[in-house]
C-alpha cells in the first residue's frame, strides 16, 4: 500500500498529540500542552482527529506511537492505547523514537526559516541539569547512541568547536544559557507533536518493520523506581 493512513500517538512528555495521516500528508491533527492529563485526553483526541478526516477506525492501516525515552507514565498509556487499537483492528504497529521525532520538528522549522544545515541535539529534560538526548545529522540520520546526560560547559565542547548544533526539545531552554556562549549553538522552540513522526513511520511502513504487538515495551532509558510515600511528621 503506497499511502496508508497511519494514526500517530504522543504522550512522550506533558503534551498529548494525536495525528492522522494518509500517505504524506496530514489530515487531522488535535494536542495539548501543559499537564499530565493523556489517560483523559488521549482516546478522545483519537476520536477527534477521525472526525477532523471524516474517518473511521477501519479505515486505519497502522498506528505510530512514541516509544520514548521520556514520562514513564505518559510512556505506558501511549504504548497501552497503540497496542489496544492495532490488536483490536488486526492492524500494525510502529515505534518511533521521540527524540527522532523532536529532530524532524526542528529541522522542518529551521528549514523555513534558515539555509544552514546542522547537526541536530534533540533533549528531553530530566532531572536538574539532566537531559535525555542523542545526535542527528541534518537529514535525521543517527551519529551516536541515545544516553542521559548532565549538561555543563564541557558537554558539548568539543562538537561545537567543529560544527554548527541546533539544539531543540523539551530539555533545550535550561541548557540554553551554558550553551549560548558558544558561537556554533543554535537553539530552536519546536514543540513536541505527533505529526513529526510521519516521515520516521513512512520509512517504517515502507520496510515492513512492524512491532510485536504482544511484547514491544516503551524505551525508557532508566529503570523507573517508585519512590516511598511518606508523610509528614513520620518516619
Amino acid at each position: 500500500m503506497m499511502n496508508p493512513t497511519i494514526l500517530y500517538i504522543e504522550t512522550a512528555t506533558d503534551v498529548c498529540s494525536v495525528a492522522l495521516s494518509k500517505g504524506a500528508e496530514i489530515i487531522g491533527l488535535k494536542e495539548e500542552a501543559g499537564g499530565n492529563n493523556h489517560a483523559k485526553h488521549l482516546l478522545p483526541f483519537v476520536d477527534e482527529v477521525l472526525k477532523q478526516a471524516e474517518a473511521s477506525m477501519t479505515d486505519i492501516n497502522g498506528v505510530a506511537v512514541s516509544i520514548g525515552p521520556g514520562s514513564y507514565t505518559g510512556l505506558r498509556i501511549g504504548v497501552s492505547t497503540a497496542k489496544g487499537i492495532a490488536y483490536t483492528a488486526g492492524i500494525p504497529v510502529m515505534a518511533i523514537s521521540t527524540l527522532e521525532s523532536i529532530a524532524q520538528g526542528a529541522k522542518t522549522l529551521w528549514s523555513g526559516t534558515s539555509t544552514e544545515t546542522a547537526q541536530i541535539v534533540p533533549m528531553i529534560d530530566a532531572r536538574r541539569m539532566e537531559v535525555f538526548t542523542t545526535r542527528y545529522d541534518f537529514d535525521i540520520r543517527s551519529l551516536e547512541e541515545i544516553s542521559s546526560k548532565i549538561v555543563d560547559e564541557n558537554t558539548f565542547a568539543e562538537l561545537l568547536s567543529k560544527e554548527k548544533v541546533l539544539f531543540c526539545g523539551n530539555g533545550m531552554p535550561k541548557c540554553k544559557e551554558i550553551l549560548s556562549a558558544f558561537p556554533n549553538a543554535k537553539f530552536m522552540d519546536a514543540p513536541i507533536s505527533a505529526k513529526n513522526m510521519l516521515p520516521a513511520a513512512l520509512r517504517k511502513w515502507q520496510k515492513q518493520e512492524f512491532e510485536d504487538v504482544a511484547y514491544f515495551e516503551p524505551f525508557y532509558l532508566k529503570e523507573y523506581v517508585a519512590a516511598k510515600p511518606v508523610v509528614k511528621g513520620l518516619r
